[in-house]
């Protein structure tokens, strides 16, 4: 694969990977994009048309290998309209979000053409396309799936119409979040000022590199897709919510800056204390909305008293807890503290999965646990109540896929029969 740099059309690589049919003009193009999970939440829009925030975020980017959007896009003039298809059942194109990210990148690369790019073809902007795209994580269950799949689009979009420039705020047309996708490492959300939302863009604050010990453990409690979504929940939280107000307002400002300076210095214990901290005032915003919204069920809060307990038996901030909105919790830990962490979580929350069924991803070494650790932590088992264990770390931006046997469409422009589902 071919990293992205997130914004920047690399002009070397222009229309590589495309496949060309001569009875049809096909031209398309394949990209992978990650997911993102905030540690200071994105919560609230100020201008629902432009999606635009009323505060500033921060994100981690989490590696592909383990979690990621593949959309694969063709245009031919044989096409008689837009198609998508997702996760194999093909959908209804007319969605606004996504027809406004279609309209700006052809927008954009209609100003491409008309300032005298010679290297632009604005032939292709005219035809219709086929979009394509799969996820391999749970969809809508709290996992950032919208923030992958809109950044993926995005992306690919502007591969096939050789777009330059800040993609960001395309992105963000689609879901706010997926401008923070369009990045690796740890990403930031400016909200901006303006009223046109042109300064409210995503910039990467440190590469994926940055901090190598740095691991994730998502524990996957539900892959049930959440009863509210957070668009109509973001829009009742803001109508009807004083303390959201006040987060975005007081908090969150100055939470942003001493969050990009315990990540410049690599400080987990800091790092892990902000981050329970927002996600805990996240969802008292939730909880204050009015009616109020629960994202997050038994099971989660039983993983809240673990991960609390977990560190008070030593003393220090090991491991720390984010939770978007779903009931899935997304641990955040060093890499030496992730065995016996994983092998606690087994203890309290064992499963009927085994081994690599229970820890996908990035393996985890075996560990003993202590009778004193399993005394001190003084919980039930709750059976089945985590049922699997995905273990990744921070990874790039969007990708192009250069084998073209990983395109989801066909030299026809439709899904693979492996694509589609009855």
């Amino acid at each position: 694969m071919r990293g992205g740099s997130g914004f920047l059309f690399d002009k070397s690589a222009d229309y590589l990977n495309m496949l060309e049919s001569s009875h049809q003009n096909l031209a398309m193009v394949t990209c992978t994009a990650p997911v993102n999970i905030a540690v200071v939440k994105y919560w609230g829009k100020r201008n629902e048309d432009l999606i635009l925030p009323i505060n500033s975020s921060l994100s981690v980017t989490l590696h592909q290998e383990q979690l990621k959007t593949t959309t694969t896009i063709a245009c031919s003039r044989s096409f008689q309209q837009d198609r998508i298809w997702l996760n194999g059942k093909e959908e209804d194109i007319s969605c606004p979000r996504l027809q406004s990210c279609l309209q700006e990148i052809r927008r954009l690369a209609r100003k491409r053409r008309n300032t005298g790019d010679p290297t632009s073809d604005i032939s292709v902007v005219s035809h219709k396309v086929h979009i394509c795209s799969v996820n391999n994580f749970p969809t809508a269950a709290g996992l950032a799936s919208s923030a992958a799949g809109y950044a993926c689009l995005v992306y690919t979009l502007s591969q096939l119409f050789g777009v330059e420039g800040e993609l960001s705020t395309v992105a963000r047309q689609g879901s706010g979040s997926a401008c923070r996708s369009l990045y690796g490492g740890f990403v930031q959300w400016k909200m901006g000022e303006r009223s046109d939302g042109k300064d409210s863009i995503a910039e990467q604050v440190e590469s994926e590199s940055y901090w190598p010990e740095l691991r994730v453990l998502i524990l996957v409690v539900s892959a049930e897709q959440k009863s509210v979504g957070s668009t109509s929940g973001m829009h009742t939280s803001v109508e009807t919510s004083q303390l959201l107000k006040y987060r975005a307002d007081v908090v969150v400002p100055c939470r942003m800056v001493e969050m990009i300076r315990v990540i410049r210095q690599r400080d987990f214990p800091a790092f892990g204390e902000l981050t329970m901290k927002d996600s805990n005032q996240f969802h008292a915003t939730c909880l204050d909305t009015y009616p109020p919204i629960f994202y997050l069920n038994n099971v989660s809060h039983r993983i809240i008293s673990l991960v609390h307990r977990y560190n008070q038996f030593y003393g220090e901030t090991r491991v720390a807890y984010t939770f978007d909105a779903g009931p899935n919790a997304v641990i955040y830990t060093l890499q030496e503290h992730v065995p016996e962490f994983v092998q606690v979580v087994r203890h309290f929350f064992p499963s009927e999965a085994n081994g690599s069924e229970f820890v996908r991803g990035l393996p985890a070494c075996s560990a003993d646990l202590s009778e004193e650790l399993k005394r001190d932590l003084n919980m039930e088992p709750t059976p089945k109540g985590i049922h699997y264990i995905i273990s990744t770390k921070a990874g790039p931006g969007p990708c192009v896929v250069e084998d073209p046997n990983h395109h989801l469409l066909g030299v026809d422009g439709l899904p693979k029969k492996n694509e589609v589902s009855d």
